[in-house]
């Protein structure tokens, strides 16, 4: 069964996430010396990090990664580390990156193995979104990179993604953390919005689901209770 928490509306689950976040972040600073958080891009998680950077908190001792990232350029308007550091800007957390600052020639993982090997434990708080066809970071259905991103013992903890076809709206290749990354984690929240998400997770979610077609399948069977979703219409 699903552990699932379902809002009237958008700005409900913008409310009900952030608060929950705001919670375990408080937690895990009174817990450990500092905390390290993994944040979706897109654009349901945005006005959730918008009204949690609002929030009382020693955001100094916080440092969050995208879950996956466009092989661009820092400052780049694709870029989910830019777009988190947007929202948090003045609060004092740390984006760190999977991506060089300039990401300039072909995607490799370089820099994402050495951004995460800072981080000696698992994350505390793993924040995901989904697409309507169910990929979840940039584990897209189909895709060659698909079988070892979605291996839930896999020992590396990125790996490089290009979308086939690439979606016109971000063209770029991507660097992604890996399920088995994701699963480290102590609190791990799915969020979506939207009829065709929840159909899509409905969908993944039943027994005979291929997760080659649909990628959110491996993850309710790997993390099953650990995983928290979050939905509104």
């Amino acid at each position: 069964m699903l552990n699932w928490n379902e809002f009237d509306d958008r700005d409900a689950l913008i409310d009900g996430v952030s608060r929950r976040l705001h919670e375990r972040l408080g937690a895990a600073l009174k817990a450990r010396r500092e905390a390290w958080i993994a944040l979706a891009g897109g654009s349901t998680p945005m006005p959730i990090y918008a009204r949690l950077a609002g929030m009382e908190l020693d955001w100094t001792r916080v440092t969050a990664v995208a879950t996956d990232e466009r092989w661009v350029p820092a400052d780049h308007e694709a870029s989910n580390g830019h777009q988190i550091r947007r929202r948090f800007a003045g609060t004092g957390l740390r984006v760190a990156s999977l991506v060089p600052d300039d990401a300039r020639g072909a995607a490799n993982v370089d820099h994402a193995d050495q951004t995460l090997a800072a981080l000696t434990g698992p994350f505390d708080v793993v924040v995901l979104g989904m697409g309507n066809d169910a990929h979840f970071a940039s584990l897209f259905p189909h895709s060659p990179a698909l079988p070892a991103g979605l291996d839930p013992h896999a020992s590396d903890n990125a790996l490089v993604v290009v979308p086939d076809p690439l979606p016109p709206e971000a063209p770029f290749a991507r660097v992604s953390l890996t399920l088995a990354k994701l699963l480290a984690t102590r609190s791990l929240m799915l969020v979506i919005a939207g009829q065709a998400k929840r159909e899509a997770l409905e969908q993944a979610a039943r027994a005979e689901a291929d997760p080659h077609r649909l990628p959110a399948a491996a993850l309710l069977r790997a993390a099953g209770k650990k995983l928290e979703i979050f939905w509104s219409p």
